[in-house]
């Protein structure tokens, strides 16, 4: 436990909940700021404790309002940083604009590197994140960036409810391959992948498995699930391919438009997502949603970025 004289942890609007439980974890309060939006939508930012040569972790997600969550981030981070912080760490369990990571057709922008920017410009010193959708968004950054994985937490959880002989890991995408064959060596069980066609953005048209999971319990493996249309396409072919049950395990679960609407008609027994995102309502919409809790993965970090400590050890296990 830490004795509250070096660290402050601060949280925005979007995910006070996860907050709590990282404080927990460190075993300190959640520090004082009022965070507030005006008439005409302005964020109003108070941090009503000294933070002078303070250690500041501040916790927010692009999650519900990303605008005004990453507008809060940056705030809070320009105002730690004009109040004589001594080191200021962004805690972003779900980096916003993560998608916009790359020109991918004339005059589009890169929105994730000017977000980047703008979290550098504003005083941030270090970034803390989990399973971003892109890998090269650390590049972005010319400050430290800690990417954790969701994937300790998604073995853990596999081997602790399924019987690890009778199950197949399953990526929707070619590219989540990697991520999948990862989980799959170290479980010692097969795997498959889905090559998927798309029309047009969020729109799949056709979809081929490679693999084989005839008999098998089938866990689809992704970093997120925003209107799950391939979610829930591709465990109705795995159920016609043969197989005997099938859940998705996802880091960030988005679940935007009809989503939860679509989880509950299509053939998944569960959807397992992290609580990068707030998902009580999500849970209370919908009865096939599983909540893990990997916000004692972040405040160990927190813990073990304070002291100086290596946190690579939680890239294969989670803390206790």
């Amino acid at each position: 436990m830490l004795n509250g004289g070096g660290i402050k942890i601060f949280t925005g609007s979007s995910h006070p909940e996860l907050a709590e439980i990282i404080a927990r974890r460190i075993g300190l309060p959640v520090a004082k700021a009022d965070v507030s939006q005006s008439g005409i939508g302005e964020t109003n930012v108070r941090i009503a404790e000294s933070v002078r040569e303070h250690d500041v972790y501040i916790i927010n997600t692009g999650s519900g309002a990303v605008n005004t969550a990453l507008m809060e981030l940056v705030i809070m981070i320009h105002a730690c940083k004009i109040a004589s912080a001594r080191r200021i760490t962004a805690v972003i369990p779900m980096f916003p604009y993560a998608r916009q990571d790359k020109k991918d057709k004339s005059r589009a922008p890169i929105t994730a590197k000017l977000v980047a920017n703008m979290i550098q410009k504003a005083g941030c010193d270090h970034v803390i994140t989990m399973d971003l959708h892109a890998s090269q968004i650390q590049g972005f950054f010319d400050v430290p960036v800690d990417k954790l994985y969701a994937e300790p937490s998604a073995i853990l959880y596999i081997r602790t409810h399924f019987q690890v002989d009778d199950v197949v890991i399953v990526s929707p995408d070619a590219g989540g391959a990697k991520r999948v064959t990862s989980i799959a060596d170290r479980l010692g069980t097969d795997f498959a992948l889905f090559h998927k066609e798309r029309k047009k953005a969020n729109e799949v048209s056709r979809m081929v498995l490679v693999g084989h999971v005839k008999g098998k319990t089938a866990i689809l493996v992704d970093d997120m699930a925003d209107t799950c249309g391939t979610l829930c396409l591709a465990a109705n072919q795995l159920v016609q391919a043969g197989a005997t049950k099938v859940f998705a395990f996802v880091t960030h679960g988005v679940l935007s438009g009809n989503a939860l609407q679509a989880v509950m008609d299509s053939e998944l027994e569960k959807l397992i997502v992290t609580n990068t995102l707030p998902q009580k309502a999500n849970q209370a919409a919908c009865s096939k949603i599983e909540v893990i809790d990997i916000g004692v993965v972040l405040g160990e970090v927190i813990r073990r970025s304070h002291y100086g400590e290596s946190v690579s050890k939680l890239f294969h296990e989670v803390p206790y």
